[in-house]
């Protein structure tokens, strides 16, 4: 399987019908875990990640629903009855990311936003940019391995790890962790493609 990364942009809120079309596309778990968010405006983007998740996978595998999903001890999601799969979700205010790939691979995603000095002077950053750059490499590396974000000192690449940091959604950072050959290409896909 090529691996591959979808992306979207949402800039306006859910109205009811669209939510509960997506929330009706969720495994069971997910949709338990999103319906006890505080404020329906936190679902969002989560409810679209999924549904790009399940777009993504229609393109790339022909499936026509999402199948059933398990997490690792660590939070990793996979889908058990396709372990030749493998998929990372990522989102932020107003964006969504998507990988896919037939080895582990991991995605961020982060909107580009002001910083203190002080946040910035102790992460060795000298402007957001380079900040987030960090940080969506960090949580994509992290994301693939299935661990937990290191804050300290980065680690060398692993055997074969390569960084891709696309320019999926205009005002955000992004980047792809992968070792198997990725397309190089987002394919953007329209908020209203996924909510029609």
């Amino acid at each position: 399987m090529m691996g591959g990364l979808w992306a979207t942009w949402i800039d306006r809120p859910l109205t009811e019908p669209e939510e509960a079309r997506l929330l009706d596309l969720l495994p069971p778990e997910r949709r338990r875990r999103l319906l006890r968010l505080p404020r329906r405006t936190q679902r969002r983007e989560p409810l679209c990640a999924y549904r790009l998740l399940a777009l993504a996978l229609e393109r790339a595998c022909g499936w026509s629903a999402l199948p059933p999903m398990a997490y690792t001890s660590l939070g990793k999601p996979y889908f058990p009855d396709f372990p030749q799969v493998s998929f990372s979700i990522s989102h932020t205010e107003g964006a969504v990311l998507v990988g896919l790939s037939g080895q582990p691979i991991g995605v961020d995603i982060e909107r580009l936003r002001p910083m203190a000095p002080e946040l910035l002077k102790r992460f060795g950053a000298d402007t957001p940019e380079t900040f987030f750059q960090s940080w969506v490499r960090r949580e994509a590396r992290a994301k693939r391995t299935g661990t937990p974000v290191e804050l300290g000192r980065e680690s060398g690449l692993a055997h074969g790890e390569q960084l891709w940091y696309p320019e999926a959604v205009p005002g955000c950072a992004a980047c792809a962790a992968f070792t198997e050959p990725l397309r190089r290409q987002v394919e953007l896909v329209p908020a209203k493609t996924l909510l029609t």
